[in-house]
């Protein structure tokens, strides 16, 4: 009987400390369950609404009128299936898809406003107990998948540099100088770093960087995205989309009209994560760089 009385509690405390009682999230038209709907549209594509409905344990009436309100509003497209043209399969429209980037910065920026009230530390222990909780009830491949996002802090940047430098050199071969190259980007960073309109993002996972990018300011109309990196121990569970998220989103509201990238042929990973994103190719060239020879260089870019 108390551990019933002590989870009913921290439900109780949990829905009040992020907003779940009220009618409307983040200031916005939309509900809780709307919300976690457009969410799953805005991460999967030509979705069927019977999925939604077994993944979300939601009433098909329910999800219909939904659905209709939201194709009403100019933010969801169906499309007949090309191997059974009965299945409607769910797209988010363009509009849909602003719409909901501006109800996930919104979300983005409540947990970060509950964080900041947290040190590093607390943030830890924070983030371990989301993980036991997932992984006691039963959910590994969830809890699996749990990691913080964050702006960088002291000590961040040398991570940067290092992890560039020990995993590029492991995975493609590129010697010491391409850690300088790093090294100078960082540096660069920090020393003409305007907190408006560049950002540097961490994400980190059982207390632990795994990840990182850089947003900075190019002119006053281009961002250049710079230093995509994830750590092969969390590769696979979305950590690099969500940062290339995080970037676009950060651009848009900054002002930007377009992001910019400069890669290299090879990454395949990264290339594949540009082009859903948006990111055309634009421009390449062949270079000498790093010890290898006949790498391709290719310049990217989205209009916002």
């Amino acid at each position: 009987m108390q551990a019933v009385v002590a989870v009913r509690q921290f439900n109780r405390f949990y829905t009040r400390q992020i907003g779940l009682l009220n009618e409307r999230l983040y200031d916005s038209a939309f509900s809780l369950s709307q919300v976690r709907v457009l969410y799953e549209l805005a991460h999967r594509e030509n979705v069927r609404a019977s999925q939604l409905i077994e993944d979300l344990s939601l009433d098909p009436g329910y999800l219909s009128r939904m659905l209709a309100g939201f194709e009403k509003a100019g933010l969801l497209r169906k499309t007949a299936g090309k191997q059974d043209r009965r299945q409607l399969l769910l797209t988010l429209t363009e509009h849909g898809r602003a719409v909901f980037g501006q109800l996930e910065a919104a979300s983005s920026r409540d947990i970060s406003a509950l964080l900041s009230n947290l040190s590093p530390s607390q943030q830890k222990i924070l983030i371990s107990a989301m993980s036991d909780i997932q992984r006691v009830l039963g959910d590994d491949a969830q809890c699996n998948s749990i990691y913080l996002l964050r702006t960088h802090q002291p000590g961040d940047l040398g991570w940067i540099v290092h992890h560039h430098g020990a995993l590029y050199w492991q995975e493609y071969g590129y010697d010491e100088r391409f850690e300088a190259l790093v090294a100078e980007i960082v540096a660069h960073f920090v020393n003409n770093f305007d907190p408006k309109r560049e950002r540097c993002w961490i994400a980190e996972k059982d207390g632990e960087n795994v990840g990182c990018v850089m947003l900075v300011k190019k002119s006053k109309t281009i961002a250049k995205l710079r230093l995509l990196l994830v750590h092969p121990s969390a590769r696979g569970i979305g950590i690099g989309k969500r940062l290339l998220d995080e970037c676009i989103n950060f651009a848009r509201r900054s002002g930007y009209r377009k992001v910019v990238l400069w890669t290299q042929s090879e990454l395949h990973s990264a290339r594949r994560l540009y082009q859903a994103a948006g990111f055309r190719l634009i421009a390449k060239q062949t270079h000498n760089s790093w010890s290898r020879e006949k790498l391709v260089a290719q310049t990217w870019e989205l209009k916002l």
